[in-house]
């Protein structure tokens, strides 16, 4: 089966040969690095779209109640730090996929094309309607729409630039579609994409929702003085354990269909046994959410450094699962990559060794004298049709040298431009191959034959 289904690869699917230059690291060294550093970028990818979507739904609240008018205020301070932090973080786990699927990842890129160049003006317009939302907040209290025009423009971009990303690693999964991809479009329609795109939303306002819960609860955080009296923190952490809870509730039922859409030539056991066990740590902690919500005010806070701790655990389990995936659905195409590597060095290294024999051939050939090049020229290129003194399909070289001796520039001028003399020795072809000094040393053998 598994032949078959190699074949069946090898004649669907465009299989380049692999860059033939050793990594920088170890592999398994450049797989930790991936995996970690792509957890710490993508939490605080989470934390940048979560608090811009909280501050919009805030603001727009905040209309009618200035208490979530604060509260997006407050969010949206941190909005402009957490996509800082997400943008250096982003260099290493960048970095890393490059090394390690070089040719996926710059086929994907190379099949989205426009869209894949437009993430850095998007990036850089989304970052500055962040800091024009920020630091106008005041000035723009009388024309409260237009602000909340600025952040849901950051919130569309911050929406669609996450899916350029994810619809290029995800294409870079499949190299059995890269011939029916026609651009960004196409690719943005494969089956599993909106589904995996919904799971990293509800991902980022569940991670949203504890950065909210921890940052308004710290004892230094002056909650009194910037809040309305009526409201106390355990309203704003009810908001932000509701917003963990219900994006993870909806993370849980999208989840299923993110793995059925998946085809399943990267599942495996390992991978299940990693998701279950991950799933299994966040229903925990969910479970210990729900307890805080439903129990008394002052048991809110009850577990919330175990539920962060189970998050955290549950987020190292499905970034591993993540990788694993990729790993058992790109190994078949790897080794037929590596095949057709291995063929490509061969090739290379007869082409080397080649050259190294022509120069040799050269350099010998510079030793000879014209009479041996001549003797030489003669063997390739005019022993199919002449002998020394035998016919053959021409005439013999006795009866060359009878005609031309002491006529080199003849015999040479004959060699160059062919007649027929004689009507029982066929067209002599032209020698069109041959140089000026090719024909003069053939021309010196021939005349030389005694």
């Amino acid at each position: 089966m598994n032949i078959l289904f190699v074949h069946f690869l090898q004649v669907n699917t465009p299989v380049p040969r692999d860059i033939p230059i050793p990594l920088p690291l170890p592999e398994w060294l450049l797989v930790v690095l991936l995996v970690f550093s792509f957890l710490l970028h993508i939490v605080f990818v989470n934390l940048m779209l979560g608090g811009s979507i909280v501050t919009l739904w805030a603001e727009i609240k905040g209309l009618k109640n200035k208490f979530y008018d604060t509260l997006a205020y407050e969010v949206a301070r941190t909005i402009t730090v957490n996509k800082s932090l997400a943008v250096v973080l982003g260099v290493a786990p960048l970095l890393s996929i490059n090394a390690l699927y070089t040719i996926y990842f710059y086929s994907a890129n190379a099949l989205t094309g426009i869209m894949w160049i437009l993430i850095i003006p998007l990036v850089a317009i989304a970052f500055l309607l962040t800091y024009l939302h920020k630091y106008t907040w005041h000035s723009m209290e009388r024309f409260k729409i237009l602000h909340i025009g600025i952040i849901a423009l950051s919130v569309l971009l911050f929406l669609f630039i996450p899916l350029i990303f994810l619809v290029n690693i995800n294409l870079m999964l499949f190299p059995e579609k890269w011939s029916s991809i026609h651009g960004f479009i196409s690719a943005l329609f494969l089956p599993n994409v909106f589904p995996r795109y919904f799971h990293f939303l509800f991902a980022s306002l569940a991670v949203t929702g504890l950065f909210l819960f921890w940052y308004v609860g710290r004892k230094n955080y002056p909650f009194e003085t910037i809040f309305p009296n009526n409201y106390t923190r355990y309203d704003v952490k009810k908001i932000a354990y509701s917003l963990t809870l219900g994006a993870s509730v909806a993370q849980f039922l999208i989840g299923p269909i993110v793995l059925i859409s998946l085809p399943s030539k990267g599942f495996g056991w390992g991978l299940l046994s990693i998701i279950l066990l991950g799933a299994s740590l966040a229903l925990i902690a969910m479970w210990w959410i729900w307890k805080a919500l439903s129990g008394p005010k002052e048991a809110i806070n009850k577990r919330f450094g175990g539920i962060v701790v189970l998050m955290t655990i549950t987020v190292l389990f499905m970034g591993s699962g993540r990788h694993v995936y990729r790993a058992n659905a790109l190994n078949p195409h790897r080794e037929l990559m590596a095949i057709k590597t291995a063929e490509f060095e061969k090739l290379s290294a007869n082409a080397r060794l080649n050259v190294n024999k022509d120069e040799a051939s050269q350099l010998s050939d510079n030793a000879l004298s014209p009479v041996e090049k001549g003797a030489a020229l003669f063997k390739t290129n005019c022993s199919i049709c002449h002998q020394k003194d035998t016919k053959l399909v021409g005439p013999p070289i006795t009866e060359m040298v009878s005609i031309y001796k002491n006529n080199i520039s003849g015999l040479e001028q004959w060699i160059k431009a062919p007649g027929k003399k004689r009507p029982d020795y066929p067209q002599m072809p032209t020698l069109s191959q041959l140089s000026d000094a090719d024909r003069e040393n053939l021309a010196k053998y021939i005349l030389s034959v005694q």
